[in-house]
């Protein structure tokens, strides 16, 4: 889904509020998201899920083409765990 459809389906459901202000609310909640990331926080949206940055450690690498060593930097990755409701609503059958 695309941050375009989203925001279709927001004002579709949110009448009262113009384009320009739904994505500005939208913008809003993005960086906060993020801005929480950043200072080492998780991010809980109950139903949803949990968002939380996670370390991959620096390390020595290998180039499998050239067998050259390499050293990979200390870098972040985003670890999403599902929330339950979401789970349930993804496996009822």
């Amino acid at each position: 889904m695309l941050k375009s459809d989203i925001l279709k389906k927001l004002g579709l459901k949110h009448k009262n509020l113009s384009e320009n202000d739904i994505e500005q609310i939208f913008n809003i909640v993005v960086k906060k998201i993020t801005s929480a990331l950043e200072d080492d926080k998780s991010v809980e949206l109950r139903g949803f899920g949990t968002l939380k940055k996670k370390i991959n450690k620096a390390k020595q690498v290998r180039n499998p083409k050239t067998n050259e060593k390499l050293y990979k930097k200390e870098t972040f990755k985003l670890h999403f765990k599902i929330g339950k409701i979401l789970h349930n609503k993804l496996n009822a059958s």
